[in-house]
């Protein structure tokens, strides 16, 4: 069943990086289609934005953050997930999928964060990308973050060979879809904390600036889903 569900995965994923572009120009091209600094220590603010729910919200931007940022942005690229608010969900989801929450508790809840927005939006696209995940490894473990480091003109491909859809079965997958409901109901519950404080608060702000309440609850159109 699962040889199956990866040959599905592999058809559907998008990429816009090519094979042949090494490590380096990947990441490179990633910052600069997405508008980020060339290097990660131009984007660290004392605090970040996270889509969640309709907001979003500034979070501190804490130096676990720092240390897997640009291995993050490598999922991105490997995946082929954008930075918009269904991108990041999806590969969040992907990432936890790969066992990010037993690889750091931190990054784990920094995928849960993410993932309810993209499961409010898209909830099938963010099923499918926890289950490419479970197919999958990540970049954040001590070895393979030393490999790219090191091996910066290496190709794309050869990466992509190492983590992407590369387990040939999945140990107890029922096991690991009840992780997922688990996750969800996780990032749903933070999702409650964060945004309904915050969105009483921006009701109540525009209601004082006389604002009519229809304008106020009327979702606004966004470019920045996907």
């Amino acid at each position: 069943m699962f040889n199956k569900y990866k040959m599905d995965l592999q058809v559907k994923a998008p990429n816009n990086f090519s094979d042949s572009y090494t490590l380096n120009e990947a990441i490179a091209l990633f910052y600069q289609k997405n508008g980020f600094g060339p290097i990660v220590g131009d984007r660290e603010p004392l605090t970040v934005g996270v889509y969640t729910g309709c907001l979003i919200v500034p979070m501190p931007n804490i130096g676990v953050r720092h240390k897997y940022l640009k291995y993050h942005d490598m999922h991105h690229i490997l995946t082929g997930y954008t930075v918009g608010r269904i991108g990041e969900g999806e590969v969040s989801a992907w990432e936890l999928g790969t066992g990010s929450m037993f690889r750091h508790p931190i990054l784990g809840v920094m995928n849960l964060i993410a993932l309810s927005t993209g499961f409010f939006l898209k909830p099938k696209r963010i099923v499918h990308a926890y289950g490419r995940g479970l197919m999958s490894s990540n970049t954040y473990d001590l070895k393979t973050r030393q490999w790219i480091d090191a091996n910066g003109d290496a190709p794309l491909s050869q990466l992509k060979q190492q983590k992407l859809e590369s387990k040939k079965s999945v140990f107890m997958p029922w096991l690991r879809w009840v992780e997922f409901t688990f996750y969800l109901s996780a990032a749903m519950l933070i999702h409650a904390i964060v945004v309904i404080p915050a969105l009483i608060l921006r009701i109540v702000s525009y209601l004082l600036a006389g604002e009519p309440f229809i304008e106020i609850i009327k979702p606004a159109k966004r470019s920045d889903l996907y």
